[in-house]
């Protein structure tokens, strides 16, 4: 039975816990700095004095937290899944006043199987064809809702990873999404909604996080790529052998029996943000496509 209820606030109160759980761990591990002993007197042959550790000197990253890898971080997708999944040649849009500012970069299949490409049932493949008949207005995207999985992990922009010793949470920059991975209390969703329900586990070094409970509105990407709400997505999030922490091969195996004749996986790397300051910033884009949504419903001035 389908019970309780998550919204943004358990989200904020969970990355504060998170967070906390994260500093302590890291005090354990020997992540604080520790304070500068005192220099020596100045003289001939006296050494020379130990550089200052004040506020602002870097904490080193633990290789892990509880025993597991360490994912925390802000990770970003480099490819052009979000136009397309499949292979697709660079084209034009209806939006010829920009250029090429708008145009669609070529870019190869991030899917692994099927020869590279989704295996639709018939009814399902008809439903691509209107959604592209439908774009950009069609595309969730263009609307300001939350992206669905596994999109929200290559869309143009940066996420966050906030992993402690229990529950693990991810922070999207588009629309402010966010998700609970529950890594001990796996229960069913509460309700459909637009990024699931995750439920995680470790296997071996590698987190794998059963997603279900999506409603049936998100696209895959921009060329109408769909699923009903009988989807199931399953993650995969493992730290790239040699790339220091910085790199995580990412697969997502996507199921859906009324809309697919076959399970297919997509694959591809996700990046760590190194810049010395880098955070996840706000992209509350409702503002924005108001006028998309609403701009028919104003009230018509006489001329």
């Amino acid at each position: 039975m389908r019970k309780g209820f998550t919204g943004a606030f358990v989200a904020m109160a969970m990355a504060a816990a998170i967070t906390l759980t994260l500093t302590a761990q890291q005090g354990r591990q020997g992540g604080a700095a520790a304070p500068a002993p005192a220099a020596p007197a100045q003289g001939r042959g006296a050494a020379a004095p130990a550089p200052a550790q004040g506020r602002g000197a870097a904490t080193p990253r633990p290789d892990r937290i509880a025993g597991r890898p360490n994912l925390n971080g802000i990770y970003q997708a480099i490819n052009t899944a979000n136009w397309n999944l499949e292979d697709h040649s660079a084209s034009s849009t209806a939006f010829w006043q920009l250029g090429a500012i708008f145009a669609i970069p070529a870019g190869q299949s991030v899917i692994t199987d099927n020869n590279g490409t989704i295996p639709y049932t018939p009814a399902g493949l008809k439903k691509r064809t209107e959604n592209q008949a439908s774009w950009p207005k069609g595309d969730p995207e263009a609307k300001c809702y939350m992206p669905g999985l596994p999109r929200a992990n290559y869309m143009p922009y940066p996420f966050q990873i906030v992993q402690g010793n229990k529950d693990i949470l991810f922070v999207y920059e588009y629309a402010s999404s966010n998700r609970i991975v529950h890594m001990s209390n796996h229960t069913e969703a509460p309700v459909d909604s637009w990024m699931g329900w995750s439920n995680g586990k470790w296997d071996g070094d590698t987190l794998v996080i059963e997603a279900k409970g999506f409603n049936d509105l998100s696209w895959f990407d921009r060329a109408g790529n769909h699923h009903s709400d009988a989807l199931t997505v399953t993650e995969r999030y493992s730290i790239m052998p040699g790339s220091g922490g910085n790199i995580l091969n990412y697969t997502a195996r996507i199921e859906d029996p009324k809309t697919f004749t076959r399970p297919w996986t997509i694959a591809m790397p996700l990046y760590r943000r190194v810049e010395p300051n880098v955070q996840l910033l706000e992209y509350k884009c409702v503002e924005f496509s108001e006028e998309l949504l609403y701009g028919d419903l104003k009230k018509k001035t006489s001329e």
